[in-house]
């Protein structure tokens, strides 16, 4: 039996799906959490089943080891071998990786050199790599980038308009994040609409969140930039503000480059603008209950998604398909119900039934019959497309 595990590692946790190849069944999946840190623990669901241990896990390779173990315990794997692929999310392929690739050596090293776009990420995405080839020596690793959805903007899309030596000596471009989900979602809209050759707008909505025009289901423009802090406002992240604030606050308040750059990504915006919380659910109770702060924050998000939204209509010259995915885009009928009334002039309008119900919107079509433009809300499944990505090679 042929299996395909899928990875997501970051600095201090392990996300994990096991996959039994070709029908990409779901056999399990889970978390290694608080790698390197005190109550390190280990979550796997299987079925109705789950086995958890709180254990000291000191560093990734004895966490991946204990997986393996566990899988082996549980029969999800007869042996280590039947593991014949390991899928790997990497942040930041940069313009070196402009699809996934299979990871020697020489390419591992290409992934911690990125690392200087994507510090926080790309280490830890490229240590699990090679502990895998240290634990798995048999198996293919495959890295897919978030990145790599996005290679095929025109340069008018990618291009700051800072001087042309930042990006030829230092890479500066816009580069545009959640690439495996746009994917997944431009392929499930164009096999749900039996068409490939549309027009969408997808609205990748969660605690980071990002808008993706595609046409003929490749990106023509994204919203987050060199890194992800670019874009719409997030949970935590500020998304596009005028630059000249960062010297500005430098001067009010003293505070160095990199501490606002942390107040921008940790402390902004939805936390930061409501001052509740950076959880969605929790703003938008307050927002029901008529809290003042919680009604601006509402209001901004919700503003933000529609001048975007309303830009890559006109990129696009017309758009058929709006699509919502994300915690915040598949669970939040009153984010799509305002942001669908926020695009009314594009001829759309929102069915109240359909979308008020979480099962009947689920993978459905939330705009009324006589809408020009469609709204659909999909469930992502970007450990899916990383599996699928992988059976390439």
């Amino acid at each position: 039996m042929r299996k395909t595990l899928v990875i997501n590692s970051g600095s201090s946790s392990l996300k994990f799906k096991l996959f039994t190849m070709p029908n990409f069944d779901v056999d399990c999946e889970g978390i290694i959490d608080r790698i390197g840190i005190d109550k390190s623990s280990i979550k796997v669901e299987f079925g109705d089943d789950e086995v958890k241990k709180e254990t000291e896990i000191k560093n990734h390779e004895q966490g991946i080891a204990l997986l393996l173990e566990i899988l082996e315990e549980n029969n999800l794997i007869s042996n280590k071998e039947e593991i014949t692929k390991v899928g790997h999310r990497v942040v930041q392929g940069g313009e070196v990786f402009k699809e996934s690739s299979l990871i020697d050596d020489e390419k591992l090293e290409s992934i911690y050199d990125l690392a200087r776009l994507a510090p926080l990420h790309n280490v830890p995405n490229a240590d699990g790599i090679k502990v895998f080839k240290k634990l798995l020596p048999h198996a293919q690793n495959v890295a897919v980038f978030d990145t790599e959805f996005h290679q095929t903007m025109p340069a008018t899309s990618y291009m700051y308009a800072v001087p042309y030596t930042w990006y030829k000596e230092h890479n500066v471009r816009r580069y545009g994040m959640h690439g495996t989900s746009h994917k997944f979602i431009a392929n499930k809209v164009a096999e749900f609409e039996n068409n490939k050759n549309l027009k969408i707008i997808n609205c990748h909505l969660g605690n980071g969140a990002s808008l993706c025009a595609i046409e003929s289901g490749k990106c023509i423009q994204t919203s987050m930039g060199l890194t992800p802090l670019a874009g719409i406002m997030m949970g935590t992240r500020s998304g596009d503000i005028d630059p000249s604030i960062l010297e500005y606050i430098s001067k009010q308040t003293g505070k160095n480059l990199e501490e606002i750059t942390s107040i921008l990504n940790k402390e902004s915006g939805m936390l930061g603008l409501s001052q509740i919380s950076s959880d969605f659910r929790d703003v938008e109770a307050e927002y029901l209950a008529g809290n003042e702060m919680a009604i601006m924050a509402f209001d901004v998000y919700i503003t933000r998604i529609v001048e975007t939204i309303g830009s890559y209509f006109m990129r696009l010259g017309g758009v058929d398909v709006i699509s919502f995915t994300g915690g915040i885009g598949e669970n939040s009928d009153l984010v799509r119900s305002k942001v669908i009334e926020g695009i009314s002039a594009l001829g759309i309008k929102v069915d109240s039934e359909i979308n008020g119900n979480r099962k009947l919107a689920k993978n459905n079509v939330v705009s009324t019959k006589d809408s020009k433009v469609k709204a659909w809300v999909i469930t992502t499944d970007e450990e899916y497309q990383i599996a699928l990505e992988a059976e390439k090679f």
